[in-house]
């Protein structure tokens, strides 16, 4: 660890500074200046491409120019950004000022009045944070949970035939297979990243209340609408929320943290449930040389990235629960209570990324106990019951739920010897009894599911 990052008061840029870092090229101080100078940047070239006769004079290779202020965007940049904001005490406004001493640089300085032309500063910031968190959740979160879901289906095909006792409300219960029970996991994540994908990324463009008021004072026989639709859906490549106040309605922001809290909320249904396994001892963990697992027990391996992730995934689903409840409401066309949380978003992504990996890690570690698993079906019997007397209904048998009820409550443990025994008692057929005869908690096990 830096030293610098031993000061850090949040452990996402202190402790996990390693396994988040990825993150701060989308939602760090920095990142959010070069978007917004890029979203500034890419509005003065639009405004050209418009045709606006006062910016006839730019040339291609001007246009290029401007396109490396945002390119070749460097820290030494972002500190002149501060710098200038130190004084305006506006941060958009700043940005603003930064672009205009590069337009002077570059030759262009009697263009640079029409840098920020019409925008209020929600115009820059809801098309930089939402292009932001497009790019962040696709390049950073969408790679590390496909490796995820990658690692569920690995195991879920080695382990698929692998049969195990089920426990409902943490009794013994109908057998399931250890491959399937994993791929429940899989299947659920996959299904709600799927539909998380399927989500806009809005943006709002629009003037100071939406309006385009000082656009069209300016310039009445443009359509501006068209232009920011081509503007934000096409070069920006967000969907434009045309009817809006001053900042974007951020219902659709709701809906992708309301879906990125499902995915975690799914993760810690996941640790936990293989933190359940490890103490069950169904699972082992494979040992690293040289780590701890107690400070005092040297026997221990505590299943210590299942709980990390845990830990950090609810801390993230209560940001994003925070995110998707405030963000959406706001007095008249604005306050300024969306500004501050909105530097927020990363957080919670940072959270969500330790959590992934974290559970990643922990999946990687574990090993089978086939050992532990096969003595829970063999002293487990009794969960036949549910076999035997379904069959027996089948065939009309008289009272076959109250006689399996009576029988596997008069034997305080129900071995194979006992089923027989039962099977051998009943006043049916050879041939049924034969089928009942076959079952075991090793094969009683249903229809599993297809995996590709």
């Amino acid at each position: 660890m830096e030293n610098a990052a031993l000061n850090n008061i949040s452990p996402i840029d202190g402790r996990y500074q390693k396994t988040t870092h990825a993150l701060q090229k989308y939602f760090s101080e920095a990142a959010l200046i070069k978007y917004r100078v890029f979203i500034e940047t890419e509005y003065f070239i639009a405004l050209c491409r418009q045709g606006l006769p006062e910016l006839s004079g730019i040339s291609e290779e001007d246009l290029k120019g401007q396109k490396s202020i945002y390119i070749n965007f460097s820290e030494k940049d972002a500190i002149r950004v501060k710098e200038i904001e130190s004084v305006t005490n506006h941060d958009i406004k700043a940005v603003e000022y930064f672009i205009k001493e590069k337009f002077d640089i570059l030759g262009l300085g009697k263009y640079k009045e029409f840098v920020h032309f019409g925008l209020t500063s929600q115009d820059v910031n809801n098309t930089a944070i939402p292009l932001s968190l497009k790019e962040g959740i696709m390049e950073v979160i969408i790679p590390e949970l496909d490796k995820l879901l990658h690692k569920l289906k690995e195991m879920s095909k080695l382990w698929l035939e692998k049969p195990m006792l089920a426990h409902t409300h943490g009794q013994p219960a109908s057998p399931t297979t250890v491959g399937k029970e994993i791929y429940v996991f899989h299947y659920r994540l996959e299904r709600q990243i799927n539909q998380l994908l399927a989500l806009p990324f809005p943006a709002k463009f629009g003037g100071a209340t939406g309006n385009f008021n000082a656009h069209k004072a300016a310039y009445p026989d443009i359509d501006w609408n068209a232009f920011a639709d081509t503007f934000v859906n096409k070069t920006l490549k967000l969907q434009r929320s045309e009817v809006t106040t001053q900042i974007e309605h951020y219902d659709f922001l709701a809906s992708i943290f309301d879906g990125l809290k499902r995915i975690c909320t799914i993760i810690i249904d996941l640790n936990r449930d293989a933190w359940s396994y490890i103490s069950m001892n169904y699972f082992k963990q494979k040992i690293k040389e040289g780590e701890v697992g107690s400070s005092a027990m040297p026997h221990k391996v505590n299943p210590i990235d299942f709980e990390n992730s845990e830990g950090n995934a609810g801390i993230a689903v209560a940001l994003f629960e925070h995110l998707a409840a405030k963000l959406p409401v706001s007095r008249l066309q604005r306050d300024l209570t969306d500004s501050t949380v909105l530097r927020n978003i990363g957080v919670p992504l940072a959270h969500m990324l330790i959590t992934i990996k974290s559970t990643f890690r922990g999946l990687d570690k574990l090993i089978i106990n086939e050992e532990a698993i096969n003595r829970d079906l063999e002293e487990n019997w009794m969960v036949l019951a549910e076999a035997i007397q379904t069959v027996l209904r089948r065939i009309s048998y008289p009272e076959p739920y109250e006689k399996l009820k009576e029988l596997t409550r008069t034997h305080k443990t129900v071995n194979k010897e006992i089923i027989h025994n039962f099977i051998d008692s009943l006043d049916v057929n050879q041939d049924i009894k034969n089928q009942l005869l076959e079952i075991s908690p090793f094969n009683y096990t249903g229809i599993l599911p297809k995996i590709d």
